[in-house]
């Protein structure tokens, strides 16, 4: 039976290796980033024998059903999953933690699998197969390390109880896992009757809230907000608006009357707030707002923190910039006419792109949860924006594909109105000041790397 074996030396403990994959939220942190993957079903806690989990696979519109089993477990060492039915004729992966020292241990990921079709599987499909395995197990090694490295950053600064909010969007999934695999407790708020344990129900458009379940949270991130994408009509822009203010307002009015309010609130903001800009010129957390709409918004947005800072709670306005993620938002949506060789250049291509990872994203947040003398504005967005022009350029090199097929302003204009305008042609080059000068330290510096990171290339 064929044989996939990877191995890195990581500079933690066996045991907190160990500990990292046996929390909620491993799975998720685990699976690449361009990879499509739901969680169905689980059955049973953590990593033990006995633990049933079944997943979806997704490529295009085809769709499988993995279910594994966990069988094996060594405390702190080893345990194993095995294929109960799925993509593979047999499966049987092995994840193994070897001491090195007290501060050093190997990881090792040891699989045995078959392929469908026996040798003519392996004829046809083989190769295919161990390079996948290759891209995503090096995928899983470099996320570990970098996680570990992040947790044992505030290692000594104790566990979180954190409330999170906007939970099932992009950045709350990524901000959720990431929390919890460093042992913090996570609670999210959702929009319905409590079905799990560690939910709390609230509606922002009645105004109704768990006030008492908030009692004593050490952290509340803020993540809620109706999507800015689509034609903004009159009904749209009342839609986009009000999710965000409405939800902040009733949110910051109750950590204010609580007996016990938490120490922060990470309240999400947009780089939106500057404006759409003409100039190249930069800005930063002391740059004036725009006077669009989406400043508009972001205006309202964070001034409907007002009551959690009256009452003393420490806030920061996360003004996150554009997010890059394969599953998600902007480049999700650039990636299939990318890849089918359709790409190119948005208006005149000279509009900035204030980027950011989406890992990124989540480790600042994580960064601001710690930061006690960080407040107020703070820019999350890496440290060297694009224009579209080298955005496309770069893009289109990663995926080797041509970007040859503009998209011209007045298509874009007719195509999206004013929706278009403001966010495909207009650009503003912002710098992320008050999060260089607090310690935060980037992943990704520069585009290429990030766009390789998060698409596996």
């Amino acid at each position: 039976m064929p044989t996939f074996v990877q191995r890195s030396t990581l500079p933690e403990p066996a045991e907190a290796v160990f500990a990292w994959h046996a929390r909620p939220g491993a799975f998720e942190r685990l699976v690449p980033p361009w990879q499509q993957v739901r969680v169905v079903e689980r059955s049973g806690e953590g990593i033990g024998p006995g633990t049933r989990v079944v997943i979806e696979l997704s490529l295009g519109p085809l769709r499988q059903q993995w279910v594994a089993l966990h069988d094996h477990c060594v405390e702190g060492r080893e345990f194993r999953d095995v294929q109960v039915s799925g993509p593979f004729a047999a499966w049987a992966h092995t994840h193994r933690f070897r001491p090195v020292s007290d501060e050093q241990s190997i990881l090792e990921d040891h699989i045995e699998y078959r392929l469908p079709g026996g040798r003519v599987g392996e004829l046809v499909a083989g190769r295919f197969a161990r390079r996948q395995l290759g891209r995503m197990f090096g995928f899983r090694h470099m996320r570990t390390r970098q996680d570990l490295a992040r947790h044992r950053g505030v290692a000594g600064r104790g566990r979180l109880r954190v409330v999170l909010t906007g939970a099932s969007g992009l950045v709350g999934t990524a901000v959720g896992a990431f929390l919890a695999t460093g042992g913090h407790r996570v609670e999210r708020l959702v929009r319905r009757a409590p079905e799990h344990p560690g939910e709390i129900g609230w509606d922002p458009a009645r105004g109704t809230i768990d006030a008492a379940a908030l009692e004593g949270a050490d952290a509340v991130v803020h993540l809620a907000g109706e999507p800015v994408g689509g034609r903004w009509t009159p009904e749209r822009k009342a839609a986009i608006r009000d999710s965000r203010v409405a939800s902040t307002t009733l949110l910051a009015d109750t950590l204010a009357r609580l007996a016990r309010p938490p120490r922060a609130l990470i309240s999400a903001s947009a780089i939106g707030v500057y404006g759409a800009r003409d100039d190249d010129a930069p800005v930063d957390e002391r740059s004036a707002p725009g006077d669009d709409f989406l400043a508009e918004v972001c205006r309202a947005w964070e001034g409907a923190t007002a009551a959690a800072e009256r009452a003393g709670i420490r806030v920061v306005h996360a003004r996150i910039g554009v997010v890059l993620a394969a599953r998600g938002g902007a480049l999700a949506q650039m990636l299939g006419p990318f890849r089918a060789g359709a790409g190119g250049v948005v208006g005149s291509g000279r509009q900035v792109l204030s980027w950011i990872a989406l890992d990124d994203v989540v480790g600042a947040l994580h960064h601001l949860l710690f930061a006690d003398g960080v407040s107020g504005a703070v820019n999350l967005v890496a440290p060297a924006p694009a224009t579209n022009a080298e955005l496309t350029h770069v893009l289109g090199h990663v995926l080797g594909r041509p970007t040859v097929l503009p998209l011209p302003a007045a298509a874009v204009r007719a195509v999206f109105g004013e929706m278009g305008e403001s966010l495909l042609l207009g650009g503003v080059r912002v710098a992320p000041r008050a999060l260089a000068a607090s310690g935060f330290r980037f992943l990704y510096n520069a585009l290429d790397d990030a766009l390789r990171a998060e698409l596996g290339l």
